[in-house]
């Protein structure tokens, strides 16, 4: 596989694991650029990065940078990808992508225009255990989807000064954890949904700390989403079907997925599929984005991402929240 030149905008957490995949599937990593400069020197030295940049600007149009990677809080994200496509680089984001719609819509169409690979940073999409799965439902074994449920709560530390409840840089629990399950949800579902039912416990900063989700297309499936910044819940997804169902623990970065059929009303069976490593998650996504850059085409993962942007701002619409900066 063709070596690229990665450059990196942010040296968090994330990026921190990020850049370790980039040194094993890749074999180097180009650049890096993010606020703090003594940190970003140290993250450089310590992940064998060839050059550090005090302007993500100018990393971004530097002719060496074949793939901007992004894990800034969510209110850079638009920004920089706008600037990377502009300037001919493929980009890949972590979630969410951008803050609304009409930020993903205009991102899309850019990166179109430009023939250009945009991807979001979800692991689910790039796990092995899913492409399993997906045979599974496809030859028919777990019969017609009817019902998605998953869940995600995360316990956050109550600080109202943290990012994670900041309006300002567009926290709250939908677009911090929310996307994967609703990432997991449009997955199974057949068309995205076209109707949202859902009811939010308000932060005191006005973010959304809690909340219930029901969407429905017009096909009738139904998914069902529960999130939390301040209770903990499994990160746990089930798919339904008329044959049988399917249930998935810890589906970011989930290896195995338990079937049980239920076509016999006397007797259930079941088995165990598993694939892949949690370790590796982002191992995968580093090797799907460079096959998607060498192909030329993402598999159809923006679509995805576009269906997903869309529910989260309907979502949002429909409980009144809107950001500062909006």
């Amino acid at each position: 596989m063709k070596k690229y030149n990665w450059s990196l905008i942010g040296t968090g957490v994330i990026a921190n694991e990020m850049a370790d995949a980039l040194n094993v599937v890749n074999g180097q990593i180009y650049a890096v650029s993010a606020q703090n400069q003594a940190a970003t020197q140290k993250f450089a030295q310590a992940k064998k990065i060839t050059k550090v940049f005090t302007d993500p600007l100018e990393m971004i149009n530097d002719p060496k940078t074949d793939v901007v990677y992004i894990a800034t809080p969510h209110t850079f994200h638009y920004q920089y990808i706008k600037a990377a496509l502009q300037a001919g680089k493929h980009v890949f984001c972590e979630k969410a992508i951008t803050v609304n719609a009409q930020q993903f819509d205009e991102v899309q169409a850019l990166a179109q225009k430009k023939n250009l690979i945009l991807t979001e940073g979800f692991t689910l999409f790039h796990m092995p255990i899913y492409q399993k799965v997906q045979q599974l439902i496809t030859a028919g074994k777990l019969g017609e989807i009817k019902l998605v449920q998953v869940n995600f709560g995360s316990l956050k530390d109550y600080n109202p000064q943290n990012r994670f409840f900041s309006k300002e840089l567009a926290g709250g629990a939908l677009l911090d954890i929310g996307g994967y399950a609703t990432a997991f949800a449009r997955l199974f579902l057949s068309q995205q949904p076209n109707n949202v039912l859902t009811t939010v416990k308000f932060f005191e900063t006005g973010v959304d700390e809690q909340s219930g989700i029901i969407l429905k297309n017009a096909q009738e499936q139904i998914a069902v989403i529960s999130l939390s910044l301040r209770a903990k819940q499994p990160k746990r997804g089930v798919i339904s079907g008329t044959k049988g169902y399917v249930e998935i623990e810890n589906y970011p970065r989930a290896t195995t997925a338990k079937i049980t059929y239920t076509t016999d009303a006397h007797q259930q069976s079941s088995e165990i599929l598993t694939s892949g490593n949690s370790a590796d998650a982002l191992k995968y996504e580093v090797q799907d984005m460079q096959r998607f850059m060498e192909q030329g085409h993402d598999d159809g993962q923006l679509a995805l991402s576009h269906d997903v942007a869309h529910l989260l701002g309907s979502i949002r619409t429909a409980w009144g929240l809107k950001y500062p900066f909006e």
